[in-house]
């Protein structure tokens, strides 16, 4: 529920939006600077929230944050996403939630099983969510869901997400 809310909402942008406009667009469901809403994130769940160092080797133009709190605690969540203004295809997201709420994955929706440097499994599917692929992994109570549009991922293969991955320090 919490990642097929979250796309359908997001995929909004477009292209011709000055950057205040884009900016505004985003503001308005929710988000704010990466920074604020980490902390308030952390607040809520009364946890560090440990982050990627590393980001997608392609071009983007604005990141923004936001904690989902909403009823009871299975939906709650700190997201991140990273968008270029001019190029809608650019788009990366970083959903982190509590194990326990963590998103449930299918058998049928794992394409490969990558080891992480800590030994931890990560998995990776093209077709959890539309529109995107997906690295999932859990570390230090954490789920991680790193999400690259498909239109990208001549770009963004499995690998650089695993990279991504293994930069989380804590």
């Amino acid at each position: 529920m919490f990642i097929v809310l979250t796309f359908s909402i997001s995929s909004g942008a477009e292209a011709n939006y000055t950057s205040e406009e884009f900016q505004q667009s985003l503001f308005d469901i929710g988000f704010k600077e990466v920074n604020a809403a980490l902390q308030e994130s952390k607040d809520h769940f009364k946890k560090d929230i440990a982050l990627p160092v590393q980001i997608p080797p392609i071009e983007f133009t604005h990141s923004f944050g936001r904690l989902s709190d909403l009823d009871g605690d299975i939906n709650d969540g700190f997201e991140i996403e990273y968008r270029h203004i001019n190029k809608p295809k650019n788009h990366y997201m970083i959903m982190v939630k509590p194990v326990k709420y963590g998103l449930p994955i299918r058998k049928e929706h794992i394409e490969q099983t990558f080891k992480l440097k800590d030994g931890s499994k990560a998995i990776y599917s093209t077709n959890i969510a539309r529109g995107f692929n997906l690295l999932v992994f859990e570390k230090n109570g954490w789920q991680y869901i790193l999400n690259i549009n498909k239109s990208v991922s001549d770009q963004v293969q499995p690998e650089i997400l695993l990279e991504i991955a293994n930069s989380i320090r804590q």
